[in-house]
């Protein structure tokens, strides 16, 4: 069968395949195209108008052509007549370099190039709400201190066992599903792989959960800060580093402070370098400063964070070390785009090892309760147009990632804000009637 998807759907039974490739503000976008048309879509690709998705094109530019990359296809569990394949996006025989995948897959070349293999894992956090959007689906669901809460996760075993029975029979090693922080907040744990194939797991995932969520008549949202006062959606990304094989751990050392080698330290030291420039990729939207920048929340900590500090064990910091060779980055939430979060993390990673930069003094204190004792540590964007004006400043990052994708995106970014900010509100009336 190999990367024959003619052979792979004879084989499995497949009638469709969905054509997919995620834009700049992480839309999955898809064509379905039936099992006897594949081989001409895999060697062509499907055409799509770039303009009518968001991606910085014009009505002008001429069909976008979406190719499958076999190595990323997956039967959907719950409807296997069909399967799902990423695509890269090229338009007149050339790569669109904005385009998210495309951008990943370029940085996973430069760090092989230096011989650095990178591996990942994200803990993507999601709602299971009322169809129209408006409340948690479980009115049982309201504890105080709700997280690992046994009878609330267990009313909804219905929709979190079959999202994974599902991961299971595709092979993820999905080892822990549980009740998250806040009322009717669910995560689900699956095995690290490498950054490319986390990636498209991870844009399955959020598919196959918002899929399964409608079958049971639920919505499911990965929004950071759907509900004011409850714990937003993180999307926790766990980084390490091996060998050009993928057999040996460079990130490990016993010998270092916390099991972290010194390649590891220069690593997590472009992150600390650009954390206030990433966060414009790994906390996309409005509403994503409503996550980091928020007060306590019912249960009594936002578990985010909002200030660029790292530390061994300790989840009140942007970066924590819990064991020897990996390291935990906390800032990301679940609007983040599944393949740009794994791109910025390599491509400030890649500067730091390159630059040897140290990632600065370790706090283990209490950032929630004693962050205001700190000095000299970046405070994070307080909004997104903050992130991307730090963006747009950090102009080895933006080189990093490619000044096409960087130019597109801080243009529909900036497109977004400038919505937002002419949008009027409840807020402003009730504030501004009387003056």
């Amino acid at each position: 069968m190999g990367n024959d998807l003619a052979a792979f759907a004879k084989e499995k039974g497949v009638k469709y395949f969905m054509i997919s490739y995620t834009d700049l503000f992480g839309g999955q976008r898809a064509k379905l195209v039936p099992a006897q048309a594949i081989p001409d879509m895999q060697r062509d690709g499907a055409g799509f108008a770039g303009f009518a998705t968001w991606l910085d094109l014009t009505p002008a530019h001429p069909d976008m052509l979406a190719v499958p990359d076999p190595a990323s296809v997956i039967q959907l569990p719950w409807k296997p007549e069909v399967a799902w394949v990423a695509a890269n996006c090229i338009m007149d025989d050339k790569s669109v370099e904005q385009a998210p995948r495309n951008t990943l897959k370029r940085l996973i070349a430069e760090a092989a190039g230096d011989g650095m293999h990178i591996k990942t894992g994200v803990e993507a956090e999601f709602f299971l709400i009322s169809p129209d959007g408006k409340t948690i689906s479980d009115e049982y669901d309201t504890a105080s201190k709700p997280c690992y809460d046994q009878q609330a996760v267990m009313r909804r075993y219905d929709v979190i066992a079959e999202i994974c029975d599902h991961m299971l029979a595709l092979g993820w090693g999905a080892y822990q599903n549980d009740h998250e922080d806040a009322n009717g907040q669910f995560e689900m744990n699956w095995a690290f792989d490498d950054a490319l194939a986390t990636a498209d797991k991870h844009s399955f995932f959020k598919f196959m959960v918002k899929s399964v969520a409608e079958k049971h008549g639920l919505r499911a949202t990965f929004m950071p800060k759907p509900f004011q006062g409850l714990t937003g959606n993180g999307c926790h990304a766990h980084i390490s580093v091996w060998d050009k094989d993928g057999k040996t751990n460079v990130f490990a050392d016993n010998a270092m402070e916390l099991g972290l080698s010194a390649k590891g330290r220069n690593f997590l030291g472009g992150i600390m370098k650009h954390a206030s420039a990433l966060a414009a990729i790994t906390n996309p939207t409005v509403n994503s400063y409503k996550r980091i920048n928020a007060p306590r929340t019912i249960s009594g900590a936002t578990w985010a964070p909002n200030t660029v500090t790292w530390t061994g064990n300790n989840r009140t910091h942007m970066v924590r070390v819990p064991g020897p060779g990996r390291f935990e980055l906390r800032l990301p939430d679940g609007a983040a785009n599944p393949y740009l979060l794994q791109a910025v993390i390599i491509a400030a990673g890649l500067d730091g090892v390159r630059s040897k930069a140290d990632p600065g003094r370790r706090y283990d204190i209490d950032m929630y309760q004693f962050g205001h004792t700190v000095e000299g540590a970046p405070k994070l964007p307080l909004n997104l147009l903050d992130a991307l004006r730090e963006f747009d400043n950090d102009k080895s990052l933006k080189a990093a990632l490619g000044e096409e994708f960087s130019s597109a995106y801080l243009k529909l970014k900036h497109q977004e804000w400038n919505s937002y900010a002419s949008h009027f509100t409840q807020w402003e009336r009730d504030h501004t009637l009387d003056i």
